[in-house]
């Protein structure tokens, strides 16, 4: 349902920026690139686990076509198709929030997974300031598809063999559950600056925020976890070069 309301609302929003096109300054401008940055991700488990921000790098490349300039602010459509290397890390805590130490290794237990992913955002992107020499901010919103390619595990410990007396959290299910939803789809957001000139082309850095709506494991009644999704933050630059310019074009 959310999901569904979400295109919904998408839709509606093409639509108004449709309408809004008549009365707008005409653009036509595409630009590709390349981008690539940092992820600081976390999975929202239900029961919940203990975590700390996973990092990994994500990297892809990068389209945008500008369509119109509406008053002050430059409208475009700007997508991307990434490698990212997102998932979860456990903070495995006693109750006095000291790591808990394994038997079999005498060590603190440490436990992550990365989940490696071809990831697509398409976005609406509005942005005010410079076209041509300086510095715009932006914002930019839309739908993210994911598939999953593979995952992997660190650990210093036998999940079979953890520590339960001493845990204060002992949920370890996922320790041990593959991805089972290959598929993933959610909503991105983001905040930025976009220096651009002729000579370069345009420079983006942005901080952008990822929800999953979808979930890695089964949520039915017969599932262990009622939920299992994303949450990324992002940070990451990107590079774009022009293609083609609309001509004789009105500031």
């Amino acid at each position: 349902m959310k999901f569904r309301n979400t295109i919904v609302t998408l839709l509606l929003l093409a639509w108004a920026a449709g309408a809004a096109a008549q009365v707008g300054k005409y653009r036509n401008d595409l630009a590709l690139g390349v981008n690539g940055g940092y992820v600081l991700s976390t999975v929202g488990f239900s029961p919940r686990v203990n975590q700390k921000m996973h990092g990994g790098v994500t990297g892809g490349v990068s389209f945008r076509y500008v369509c119109e300039k509406y008053f002050n602010t430059i409208c475009s459509v700007q997508a991307e198709v990434n490698y990212a290397a997102i998932g979860w890390t456990e903070n495995i805590l006693d109750a006095v929030d000291a790591p808990v130490i394994n038997a079999a290794t005498g060590l603190p237990e440490e436990y992550s997974r990365t989940i490696n992913y071809i990831q697509v955002p398409v976005f609406a992107h509005l942005a005010w300031g410079r076209e041509e020499r300086g510095l715009q901010f932006f914002f930019q919103a839309g739908p993210q598809l994911g598939f999953c390619i593979s995952e992997s595990t660190k650990t210093n410990f036998d999940p079979k063999q953890a520590n339960f007396a001493d845990r204060v959290n002992d949920v370890t299910a996922q320790d041990t559950m593959a991805v089972e939803n290959k598929f993933d789809y959610g909503i991105a957001a983001g905040l930025g600056l976009e220096y651009s000139h002729p000579k370069i082309g345009h420079l983006q850095l942005e901080a952008r925020y990822y929800y999953g709506l979808g979930n890695i494991y089964g949520n039915s009644k017969q599932d262990y976890f009622g939920k299992s999704n994303f949450g990324n933050i992002v940070v990451k630059l990107t590079y774009l070069f022009d293609i083609f310019k609309t001509k004789n074009r009105e500031l």
